[in-house]
């Protein structure tokens, strides 16, 4: 039994877009130029009113919803898994330990066990909210939502997003402890990977994913085995990389734009080898863009900064295209009969799993309860979540004891709930940032200051 981190990595359908291939490519061409010159505008009116940028793109993509893009969702999850890889390696360039010293111990508790807890609080109340009502919460569905989904729509939502939440403090820059800036960052960073680990194990306890009538001991016993082998050797093939992403630096790397060649290359070769070993691709690009970044080399001029910036466009690239994708492809028209269970899923995230998750480890926590609220607050979903909802839409077709006649309905439903969930997160969470922050601003405790 393969542990589903694999049932991310999915392969092409090949099958031809008659509807696109009919538009010719000029027009093509001419409309792509077009979007994403509209992305900069839109992101820079969102920043102003205080939202995140890339709300401002999904609300792009949701205005323009042109229908010529009729792809499956096969095909569009083999573009998430990319993307997913990308993301994850920036995440790990982003993970600077020598800005975290003294809270490092914190802030892997907040970002390992922040996200278990919260996916189960937020799982509990998703089912907990069906089976109170007797219904899905969502259309179509006479029969609550079973736990499997509720699960797999919570393990999506489990990874918080830094460019969403930094991007909307830099309003109130002064206001906000450095401290907390690089904590929020660093959580953000290694949250993605213990998020997509979690999803996998939410994939192997309630999907099926081979015909055999095993025990659920047997299962269990089969897929801690599974998720140990692929995170053993996801490791250890993405430490190794960080050592020979060095090695080829320090030999071959004569200028600073050189690094983008390398750094994408190791990327990709690392995300493959990893998966024909055995490993979790994602787990050891993250690790390699860790070691990457904290590793010293001979040319004085190639550090964490430099390899940052040439990386940062193609991420940021990365992440207008997942929000302006996702918008493009999804009919609003699905969306408003879910939003009765989006808006519950985002209160309950909100206002109850991301608070618990933080302030259960406060014993451990170097900060004040000021910052410690912030720090509650400061959980902005975004790309992963919305990459995530892809694989669950093809995963709830799987789940044990599920009707296949609800399959179809089900799996577009909790799609849908992940979205809603996403643009009320960054929508409410967005525009109080601000005045939350300068309401907890104040004179800093001694021994806390930044």
């Amino acid at each position: 039994m393969h542990l589903p981190v694999g049932l991310l990595l999915g392969s092409t359908t090949g099958a031809t877009d008659a509807s696109l291939s009919a538009v010719p490519l000029e027009a093509q061409a001419l409309f792509i130029g077009v979007v994403f010159l509209g992305t900069l505008i839109v992101s820079r009116f969102s920043i102003r009113i205080g939202i995140p940028a890339i709300l401002g793109v999904l609300v792009l993509g949701l205005m323009i919803n042109i229908r010529v893009l009729d792809v499956s969702h096969r095909e569009v999850a083999d573009l998430y898994t990319f993307a997913l890889a990308l993301l994850l390696f920036y995440a790990g360039l982003k993970t600077n330990l020598q800005s975290i010293r003294g809270f490092l111990e914190y802030g892997l508790l907040l970002a390992v066990g922040g996200v278990a807890i919260s996916t189960v609080i937020l799982g509990g109340a998703i089912y907990w909210l069906s089976s109170a009502s007797g219904t899905s919460l969502a259309p179509g569905m006479a029969d609550a939502m079973p736990l499997g989904a509720a699960f797999l729509i919570a393990a999506c939502l489990g990874s918080t997003d830094a460019g969403a939440t930094l991007s909307v403090l830099r309003q109130v820059q002064r206001l906000v402890p450095e401290r907390v800036r690089h904590l929020l960052e660093f959580e953000s960073s290694v949250n993605d990977p213990s998020a997509l680990i979690l999803y996998s194990i939410c994939l192997g306890i309630f999907t099926v994913t081979s015909g055999s009538g095993d025990s659920m001991a047997s299962m269990a016993l089969q897929a801690s085995s599974s998720l140990l082998q692929q995170l053993g050797s996801g490791l250890l093939v993405g430490i190794g990389f960080g050592y020979v992403a060095k090695l080829v630096i320090n030999r071959f790397v004569m200028e600073k734009e050189q690094l983008l060649i390398v750094a994408m290359s190791i990327a990709f070769v690392d995300y493959g080898l990893s998966y024909f070993l055995g490993g979790s691709g994602y787990v050891a690009v993250y690790v390699t863009g860790v070691f990457m970044t904290n590793l010293r080399y001979k040319n004085k001029q190639i550090n964490h900064e430099s390899i940052q910036e040439v990386l940062l466009p193609f991420n940021t690239m990365t992440e207008i295209s997942i929000f302006l994708l996702f918008g493009l492809l999804v009919n609003p028209a699905d969306l408003l009969p879910c939003l009765p269970a989006g808006v519950a899923a985002a209160a309950a995230l909100m206002l109850v799993a991301r608070p618990v998750s933080v302030f259960c480890f406060q014993r451990f926590s170097p900060f004040n309860l000021r910052d410690s609220t912030l720090i509650a607050w400061c959980g902005l979903r975004g790309a992963v979540p919305l990459a995530l909802s892809f694989n669950v839409a093809s995963a709830i077709p799987n789940l044990r004891g599920l009707d296949p006649a609800l399959a179809t309905q089900l799996a577009s439903n909790s799609q849908s709930i992940v979205f809603v969930a996403v643009i009320l997160n960054l929508l409410v969470q967005g525009l109080s940032l601000p005045p939350v922050c300068r309401r907890l601003s104040g004179p800093p405790e001694p021994g806390l200051s930044s």
